[in-house]
């Protein structure tokens, strides 16, 4: 296989989805949760879920970066540009998620402060290198994934002697996320409606830089199997057959479906340039999941100079989500994006109340723009009327 349409084959799908039913057995249900939110959206465009039997659940979890940044983080950067005057650079999906009172980005920019959108940390460096005079500040999030592109940057700006550049840190980590699903209430006490998780389908590019091996803890202590999987149809397909075969054989292994890009050990080398520049904070706050032991990343004291929070002595801020907005309880797998009362009435794509509706990575997103929704209000099939699944 050479080329993304040989994953989306229709034929290879369906008996995909044959050998899915065959392996089910009567009476087991199959909860599985995939982690990273580019899975959840190659489940909804694709159908996936159309296509599995009814004991397999799939359950959406925390790996959409933009959607667990807590309110406080996002009112930390706000008050970079409003109280310091700092060009903030972030990528375009924080422009639009609401901090406390409904602030965002975007609306600072339109007050007049000076937010760019950019598409890699180097373009920030850019603007840091053409506006010596003024500080340049980059608002870092997401996983592992993009983490050393964050430390490139710092590194190029040091090889440019950019003093006025530095980086509002936000890494998390996707371990510490998992551990701590496992960990909560919600999971470990099933009894009351809470949500029972009998494997996760591992997230595809965290799992290049990071590789396998760190999941080898949920399968050997906590049970769990963990199939790192690719994000075309076919690859979760697979994924989801190769953990019902091992929940049917009762085993907990770590496996990878996505061998054409994840190995056990992963990218060391970007494993290491991240080592060199940061360390581990004690605690950070998730959105849904609250504070999550040594769960996040910030500057070691050998590169405190380009730490924002730093250098602004910013102070972590108490903030809420919007009045009504289920986004931390989807995170959680809690709920599902129907559940919430706001979905697809106050809460759109073009009037977000949460960040599950503003992220190319949410979940809220996925099932708007693919349709995987039903308002039972209205009493009328929302669905839209030309989905079909993939395969």
């Amino acid at each position: 296989m050479r080329y993304v349409d040989e994953y989306r084959d229709a034929t290879l799908g369906r008996g995909l989805a044959r050998a899915i039913a065959a392996a089910v057995r009567p009476g087991t249900r199959y909860n599985l949760m995939e982690f990273c939110g580019g899975h959840t959206h190659a489940i909804a465009r694709h159908g996936l879920e159309d296509l599995l039997p009814e004991g397999v659940r799939l359950i959406h979890g925390p790996g959409c970066p933009v959607c667990v940044l807590p309110v406080g983080r996002l009112d930390m950067a706000i008050s970079l540009v409003r109280d310091h005057g700092v060009i903030l650079c972030t990528y375009g999906d924080m422009m639009r998620v609401p901090g406390s009172e409904g602030v965002t980005l975007l609306k600072v920019k339109a007050e007049g402060g000076d937010v760019r959108m950019v598409y890699s940390t180097l373009d920030a460096v850019t603007i840091a290198q053409d506006n010596r005079d003024r500080p340049v500040v980059f608002f870092a999030i997401g996983f592992e994934t993009t983490t050393p592109p964050t430390a490139l940057a710092v590194s190029r700006a040091a090889s440019l002697r950019l003093g006025n550049f530095s980086v509002f840190c936000n890494h998390v980590l996707t371990p510490a996320a998992i551990q701590s699903l496992l960990d909560s209430p919600a999971v470990r006490d099933l009894e009351g409606g809470s949500i029972p998780l009998d494997g996760f389908i591992g997230p595809a590019h965290v799992s290049t830089v990071i590789g396998a091996r760190p999941y080898e803890y949920f399968a050997e202590e906590y049970r769990k199997p963990v199939v790192i999987a690719g994000f075309e149809p076919l690859d979760v397909l697979q994924a989801v057959l190769m953990l019902v075969r091992q929940i049917n054989d009762d085993r907990s292994v770590v496996e990878v479906q996505y061998a054409r890009a994840v190995t056990r050990t992963g990218n060391e080398k970007a494993q290491a340039v991240v080592a060199g520049m940061f360390e581990l904070r004690k605690a950070f706050d998730w959105r849904g999941l609250g504070p999550v032991p040594y769960s996040a990343l910030r500057f070691n004291a050998r590169h405190a100079a380009w730490d924002a929070e730093r250098r602004f002595a910013l102070a972590d801020r108490p903030g809420r989500d919007s009045r009504g907005c289920d986004c931390g309880a989807i995170l959680r797998g809690v709920k599902e994006p129907r559940d919430c009362r706001l979905f697809g009435t106050a809460c759109t794509p073009d009037t977000p109340k949460g960040a599950c509706m503003v992220s190319s990575e949410g979940a809220c997103a996925a099932y708007w723009i693919h349709g995987r929704f039903r308002d039972a209000r209205l009493g009328e099939d929302r669905r839209c009327a030309n989905h079909s699944p993939t395969p």
